[in-house]
């Protein structure tokens, strides 16, 4: 079988993303382990009950481009994410998950400095043009610390134009999905359901514009 490299890129370059991703053996291991525990946040019941279908689906077609995409075994909701929209100036008032209710949800961490994150940028950015809707949205969460000044031009200047401008310069919207196992380093992409809760994670980069991803969108967005 030949070998699939993500996203065209030569196999000593895979091996540094990888490492920026956080994606090595080791931590995909402990992903593993933490993703079966269920110990973090609400697991599957409640509101969160009729996602298990849902994760299943994820499992289900997540192919291709977006193979490392791994529905969960125990639907949990994801309510501990603060971040501002950036649009809005300083005095914004906080977002969290439950703003975005109603809507199946690909929640995206990304940052300037992250080689993967700024390829898969253009990408989320297709997707949201021919995805998004009153039922989807590509929630891309940028985790730069200091000012919005260098996000906002990187945006500008890659043509990224279909996706909210969300940040989170305290970075703690990365530390809490790390605290419960599902972040390892960046960049890191959850699917929520309309409900807000977590029915698949990944870490590491994919190519979100593929006829694989439009395929699992569709297959799990609500509406």
């Amino acid at each position: 079988m030949t070998e699939k490299r993500p996203l065209g890129l030569p196999s000593a370059r895979l091996i540094a993303i990888a490492a920026t991703a956080g994606i090595l053996a080791g931590a995909v291991a402990v992903y593993v382990t933490n993703m079966g525990s269920g110990n973090a946040g609400d697991v599957a019941g409640g509101a969160c009950e009729g996602a298990v279908k849902r994760a299943a689906t994820v499992s289900e077609l997540a192919k291709g481009e977006v193979a490392a995409m791994s529905g969960v075994d125990r639907p949990r909701l994801i309510g501990n994410l603060v971040f501002k929209d950036a649009t809005k100036g300083d005095g914004a008032p906080d977002l969290t998950m439950a703003d975005f209710a109603g809507k199946t949800v690909l929640l995206n961490l990304w940052a300037t400095w992250c080689v993967p994150c700024r390829e898969e940028m253009p990408a989320l950015n297709t997707l949201q043009h021919e995805m998004g809707s009153a039922g989807f949205e590509v929630v891309a969460i940028n985790i730069d610390t200091g000012s919005d000044q260098k996000p906002r031009t990187f945006l500008t200047d890659t043509g990224v134009d279909a996706l909210g401008f969300y940040r989170d310069s305290s970075m703690g919207v990365f530390n809490a999905l790390k605290k419960e196992g599902l972040a390892f380093g960046l960049p890191v992409s959850l699917l929520l359901d309309d409900k807000g809760c977590l029915i698949g994670s990944m870490n590491g980069p994919a190519e979100w514009a593929s006829e694989d991803a439009k395929t699992l969108i569709t297959g799990v967005k609500g509406g």
